[in-house]
């Protein structure tokens, strides 16, 4: 019922940027918060950002300083943008958010299905 389909990911240079983007589609009422996940070789998934339909952001300390989260709600989309990126932040990046379909009265939680940034030498 809900889709979110992300996109911009690929491989970038140590010190480079990249932006991501996640646009939700389907049944959808209202999105309560969206946000960014990672999850590297091995590792568990993690939090790098998240934001609220008000704006109200917070950030992974590993991102503080270089990644910037911001979401369009007229269209249903949020954004990462990735600046000074490091080989650490190589990983699948999926998006997030909860989801209030039609006829429904509470929120769901959807993931994307992850695009990989590969960060290079």
């Amino acid at each position: 019922q809900v889709q979110l389909v992300e996109s911009g990911g690929g491989l970038v240079q140590i010190g480079g940027s990249l932006r991501l983007s996640c646009a939700a589609s389907g049944s959808i009422f209202s999105i309560n918060a969206m946000g960014w996940y990672r999850q590297a070789p091995g590792k568990q998934r993690e939090l790098v950002a998240r934001i609220t339909s008000g704006g109200s952001t917070n950030y992974a300390d590993s991102v503080k300083g270089r990644f910037t989260i911001s979401r369009n709600n007229a269209n249903n989309t949020v954004y990462l943008q990735m600046n000074s990126l490091e080989p650490e932040d190589t990983a699948v990046y999926y998006c997030n958010a909860d989801v209030r379909i039609t006829r429904s009265w509470v929120y769901q939680n959807y993931w994307g299905q992850g695009t990989q940034v590969t960060v290079s030498s």
